[in-house]
């Protein structure tokens, strides 16, 4: 017969369960829970499952959160450990009350507007607010189809500018070159330019114009004196070294150009020609090359047209004037022949001896750079007078003039007021709105190796008046820090040139313009006629040898009708010896006779 063993039955009088714990389960944490808690919560170990307020206590345990088993605790306490504060900081009482008083009034200003608004609203009809809502589409859509041109009459509209040259149907497009593509070459790494030759003679500059400011003033004077403005190829002194030295030819006014072509806005445009394995670069005969731009990078450039003295065009003719007179009045009488510096070859462009006397202060310098690829430059670059330096040594400077129009069409400031107390107010000025010709300027000083660049501010007397100009002061940079100053990167310079040269280089013999687009940021290279744009000298010697074939045909007829008058006399002649003669003698005919045949003759 089976038997049956009655198993032990532990009796736990607190609560439900065994009294001791089993072997296997007697390392492992023991949650205590009653009978009547949920099951759903046994995987939450966070206790964050439900949000909603209504579930909060569905999961809870009887015996309540803290007597967690599986809460974290850190045993050992680290003495590195820093509790970081990231409560928000209390404000002191006074910026609190400021806050308050501020939202205060914003709640006052509020409730005022919408007590406005309040009065104003009227409560309308259903068919009154159909014809607002209609109103309202109609006023969207005006202010779709006429904004624009509204926003358009507010703002200046630039006007198309004219091109510098006309360009013809048969001219080809060689090359097309957009500044953003430019400004991103560069070629590091020039060595310093040699010296080939240096021709002139220098003045000193006058050291009394430096304490010139706006309440000692000095009138500019008129200084008639010449100034040569010789492109390349009419230059006698790169004729002759083209024969042995470089292989590329151009003077600093077009280097310059050329290199800070990125810059410009005004159209303007350089002859190139391929000779041989030589390229000259020249500037048009009659252009306007060499005259200096006005307020040309302005974000409002004059427009002016016709006969306004605040035309694009006037502008520039009275700028030019003002920088030839004064780089002429700043510097020191001449006394003698000591009061000059000369170099070892005089001026190449003085013809007569009488003439050097009313030549510009002018030095030049040729100079040559190696930029690579077999490619040899050769420039002619200016100094415009001498000043001693503090050592006692000449320092070679170049002088040019800043010239104030008008400050409010230039929308700059005055600078009688603002010149001596905000100088750097002044030239930031004016670097905004003549960021080309500076750099140009700059550009020229590095190439000819000035020591100094020195300005001038002359202002017109009055704005309605463009003859007359006062000197209000002057400024002193070397050419490398002034560079820098205005952001003018020469690598960038260097590389330009250099890709201009590489294109060109590869063009077959020939002439070729450059020239920048009037109204976009464009550079185009043109392949144009041999016979384009020919100077004047060939044309008047074509005129002197159709004036030598004229007069010779006028001879030709001279001496025909003198042939036809001699033989007409002589028959008169023979008549008159057949006719007796009545009253006269037998020896006056033969008297009168050789009169009559000389009279015929003359």
């Amino acid at each position: 017969m089976a038997s049956f063993s009655v198993p032990t039955i532990q009796d736990n009088p607190t609560g439900w369960g065994p009294c001791a714990l089993p072997e296997i389960f007697k390392d492992m944490p023991y949650q205590p829970f009653a009978k009547g808690d949920r099951l759903g919560k046994v995987a939450d170990w966070t206790g964050a499952t439900y949000q909603d307020r209504r579930y909060t206590n569905k999961y809870s345990s009887q015996f309540g959160q803290g007597n967690s088993q599986y809460a974290y605790f850190h045993e050992e306490d680290e003495s590195t450990f820093q509790l970081v504060d990231t409560s928000k900081q209390q404000k002191p009482i006074f910026q609190r009350q400021r806050k308050f008083q501020q939202q205060q009034r914003n709640m006052r200003r509020q409730q005022q507007e919408k007590e406005k608004t309040n009065v104003n609203m009227q409560i309308l009809t259903k068919s009154q607010k159909n014809r607002e809502r209609d109103r309202l589409r109609q006023v969207r859509k005006w202010q779709k189809q006429y904004g624009n041109r509204i926003q358009q009459k507010n703002q200046i509209q630039i006007k198309n500018r004219d091109a510098s040259v006309q360009v013809k149907d048969t001219w080809a497009v060689i090359e097309e070159m957009d500044f953003p593509r430019l400004s991103k070459l560069t070629l590091p790494n020039i060595g310093d330019a040699d010296d080939v030759l240096k021709c002139g003679t220098l003045e000193y500059y006058d050291k009394t114009y430096d304490r010139v400011n706006t309440k000692t003033e000095r009138r500019l004077l008129r200084i008639n004196r010449i100034f040569h403005k010789v492109t390349t190829t009419d230059d006698p002194v790169i004729r002759q070294l083209a024969k042995s030295t470089g292989n590329v030819f151009a003077t600093d006014a077009i280097l310059s150009t050329l290199m800070c072509a990125t810059r410009s806005v005004y159209s303007w445009d350089i002859l190139v020609q391929r000779v041989g394995n030589k390229l000259f670069f020249d500037k048009r005969d009659d252009s306007e090359f060499d005259l200096l731009t006005v307020s040309e990078t302005a974000q409002e450039p004059p427009q002016d047209e016709g006969n306004s003295i605040n035309s694009p065009h006037n502008l520039a003719l009275e700028a030019t004037f003002i920088n030839h007179n004064f780089s002429q009045q700043v510097l020191k009488p001449v006394a003698g022949a000591e009061d000059r510096l000369a170099f070892e070859k005089p001026n190449p462009f003085v013809q007569e001896k009488d003439e050097e006397k009313e030549v510009a202060s002018v030095a030049y310098r040729y100079r040559k750079w190696d930029l690579g690829n077999n490619i040899t430059l050769v420039c002619r670059c200016e100094h415009d007078a001498v000043m001693i330096g503090p050592n006692g040594d000449n320092q070679f400077i170049n002088i040019k003039t800043l010239n104030e129009w008008d400050s409010r069409l230039a929308h700059g400031v005055d600078w009688r007021q603002k010149l001596d107390s905000q100088r750097g107010a002044v030239v930031a000025t004016e670097l905004k709105n003549n960021s080309c010709k500076l750099a140009k300027w700059t550009v020229s000083s590095l190439l000819a190796g000035s020591d100094q660049i020195k300005f001038g501010y002359v202002s017109r007397a009055s704005t309605r008046d463009s003859s007359k100009h006062v000197i209000l002061g002057t400024h002193q940079f070397k050419p490398s820090e002034f560079a820098n100053q205005i952001n003018l990167n020469l690598d960038n310079a260097w590389g330009i040139l250099r890709c201009i040269v590489d294109t060109c280089m590869k063009l077959k013999e020939g002439k070729y313009l450059i020239m920048k687009d009037p109204n976009k940021p464009v550079i185009r290279i043109y392949d144009i006629p041999d016979d384009t744009f020919e100077s004047s000298d060939e044309e008047e010697e074509e005129e002197d040898g159709d004036d030598e074939d004229s007069d010779d045909e006028d001879d030709d007829e001279e001496e025909e009708e003198e042939e036809e008058e001699e033989e007409s006399s002589s028959e008169e002649e023979e008549e008159k010896e057949k006719k007796p003669a009545e009253a006269a003698p037998a020896a006056t005919p033969a008297v009168e006779k050789p009169m009559e045949t000389e009279e015929a003759a003359k």
